[in-house]
């Protein structure tokens, strides 16, 4: 019986590390509520550049059956109706695209969307059918944007309330200040980058959300192992020991998660790019705030033994064996 071939470059990876992470927390806590900080002032300035979901416009199917449909035309026609955000994007079949614009400030969307209809017809000539044609005001989509930040809240408000039943409160609290570091942290990559914030970033964040707290429970279960086995290890060392066993299973899980968020950045057309890239930046800082923020949480409250309590130690100061 043959054995399965292994992936040569899992070899690269040290069985056993005895990295000292804690020892870096109080450098990583002062780059990290920098980045926090600064992700927090480019929220409101200049401020998220929020899609048509959020800022009001129209989207509908164009047929050009049987004949397939000019992608570059469609697109062109509509950069010169002076709509501001146009995003053209094949449909399901070759004949077809989906086309989302912006209602230009102080317009009627009804209006506009018959102009964008009139141009499309005389652009792409005979057969042409607009399909499902929607118009979305900047009252639905006010209430869409405040649908999205409700469902980013609950998410890790539902988290938090997880945590703390499986385990400790000073977890739930470690694994929130997480998710809260990733949340305003990606917040900050999509300012800084000009990426669109549309449902589709939404669901990114929310995904982002769960990966997270995965990448938190496995650390935080690896920690209460640890802190049965070695009542009398020093906490800032059970903590490095608990991360060291698990950051080989760690960086495999996230690069595999990043090479396939990677192919469909390249080639899942402008439609997922923004996902993609939102999702790879969250495994990145879900995975080091799982180290670097919710563990020195713990470091700093402390937690129960059995029935003696790990003392509260500062963050940079050493241990004694």
């Amino acid at each position: 019986m043959s054995t399965p071939m292994a992936w040569p470059l899992i070899k690269l990876l040290p069985q056993k590390t005895n990295l000292t992470f804690v020892k870096f927390a109080r450098i990583m806590a002062v780059i990290s509520a920098t980045l926090v900080v600064a992700s927090l002032i480019g929220v409101f300035k200049p401020g998220l550049n929020l899609g048509i979901d959020f800022k009001g416009g129209s989207v509908m199917e164009v047929s050009t059956a049987p004949r397939a449909v000019d992608l570059a035309k469609v697109r062109t026609t509509l950069e010169a109706q002076g709509l501001g955000d146009v995003q053209v994007q094949a449909f399901g079949s070759p004949d077809r695209a989906l086309v989302r614009f912006q209602t230009p400030a102080g317009g009627d969307p009804g209006v506009t969307l018959t102009n964008v209809k009139t141009a499309l017809k005389q652009s792409l000539g005979d057969p042409v059918q607009f399909i499902n044609p929607s118009a979305v005001g900047p009252k639905v989509s006010g209430e869409l944007f405040r649908s999205g930040i409700l469902a980013l809240v609950l998410a890790v408000g539902l988290m938090f309330v997880y945590i703390w039943f499986r385990f400790e409160p000073q977890f739930g609290l470690g694994a929130v200040a997480g998710l809260l570091h990733d949340l305003i942290l990606t917040f900050g990559f999509i300012v800084l980058f000009k990426i669109e914030f549309s449902l589709n970033t939404v669901a990114a964040l929310l995904t982002v959300i769960g990966y997270s707290m995965n990448d938190t429970v496995v650390v935080f279960d690896r920690l209460r192992e640890n802190l049965r086995k070695y009542k009398k290890m020093p906490l800032k060392d059970v903590i490095d020991l608990s991360i060291n066993e698990i950051v080989s299973r760690t960086i495999i899980t996230g690069v595999t998660a990043i090479m396939a968020l990677t192919g469909l950045a390249i080639f899942g057309g402008d439609a997922l790019f923004g996902f993609s890239v939102v999702m790879i930046f969250g495994i990145a800082v879900g995975t080091y705030s799982s180290i670097y923020v919710g563990a020195p949480i713990i470091l700093l409250w402390g937690v129960k033994r059995g029935e003696e309590e790990a003392t509260p130690i500062k963050l940079g100061a050493a241990s004694r064996p």
